[in-house]
């Protein structure tokens, strides 16, 4: 499955945003995925035709799981919340994916199921039967964000001439914030790394794809700065964005720009924030 290099669209004077829809299946998580993935296909950890690739998600990496799984005519098994919208689980079953729910943002839950039926395959039906791309642990995770979304983002704002100033994201498993941190630092960039949160706590919000209860591979030290977003709000800001700009993307976007707005009022930048808009909307009708 091939990334597509994603637009930088600008939204306002001092925002711009990473239009992630381009990508196969509409989603940023094609990128760790297809990452991932093809490492384990040059390590020979996964054998096209056989090897089950199984993964505990929010939505969008099953997705992109399962569509990677597709192309390798490969079982794929999804574990994921029951909560989590039924346009995501139409679009894995569309793939030939299984998915096996657990409760309502019981994220923790799900990768307990997923590492169970891992640990029960490979006893059975040996090593190469099943095989995870792990992406609240794997730093290949953040590795992919460091090596591909950091260096778009900079040549477009460099090609665009801009002062690149801010980063607003929010964080799922972590790994793309960490990789543009990992990035800016390297480079003294001199970015800020603003952190999109929920206002309501991990069980209780309705932002899916951030805050899945853990900072898995996030380092909330290395965080610049955090603003919360109320679900409500996000949920408001992706109509509005549909309405007045004619592209259809996803609650955390909605967040995303909340947040990076937020920042630009209390803040009043120099340069421009750049903020990703990780998926598209249909997922979420």
């Amino acid at each position: 499955m091939v990334n597509n290099a994603t637009p930088l669209i600008k939204i306002n004077e001092k925002i711009y945003g990473k239009l992630e829809t381009y990508q196969p299946t509409g989603s940023i998580k094609d990128r760790m995925i297809s990452y991932i993935v093809d490492q384990a296909l040059r390590d020979g950890e996964i054998t096209p035709g056989h090897t089950e690739l199984i993964e505990a998600t929010s939505g969008n990496t099953g997705i992109s799981l399962a569509a990677y799984a597709a192309r390798l005519c490969c079982p794929c098994t999804i574990i994921m919340p029951q909560n989590m919208s039924e346009q995501r689980k139409i679009m894995m079953r569309a793939f030939g994916a299984t998915i096996i729910e657990v409760g309502d943002n019981a994220f923790q839950e799900a990768i307990k199921v997923r590492n169970s039926k891992i640990r029960e395959s490979k006893k059975f039906k040996g090593e190469n039967a099943i095989w995870t791309p792990d992406q609240f642990e794997n730093k290949l995770n953040v590795k992919c964000h460091y090596e591909m979304t950091a260096p778009e983002i900079y040549d477009e704002v460099s090609f665009l001439d801009l002062d690149w100033q801010a980063f607003v994201h929010g964080a799922g498993t972590g790994g793309t914030m960490m990789g543009v941190k990992k990035f800016v630092d390297h480079y003294d960039l001199g970015v800020e790394c603003i952190l999109t949160q929920p206002f309501e706590n991990s069980e209780e919000h309705g932002i899916q794809g951030i805050n899945d209860g853990q900072d898995f591979l996030l380092d909330p030290m290395l965080i610049d700065q955090t603003v919360k977003v109320k679900t409500k709000d996000a949920i408001a800001r992706m109509k509005r964005f549909a309405k007045e700009y004619g592209l259809l993307v996803g609650i955390s976007s909605g967040a995303n720009l909340c947040a990076a707005e937020e920042y630009v009022k209390k803040y009043k930048p120099q340069g421009v924030v750049i903020t990703m808009l990780c998926d598209r909307g249909e997922r979420y009708l």
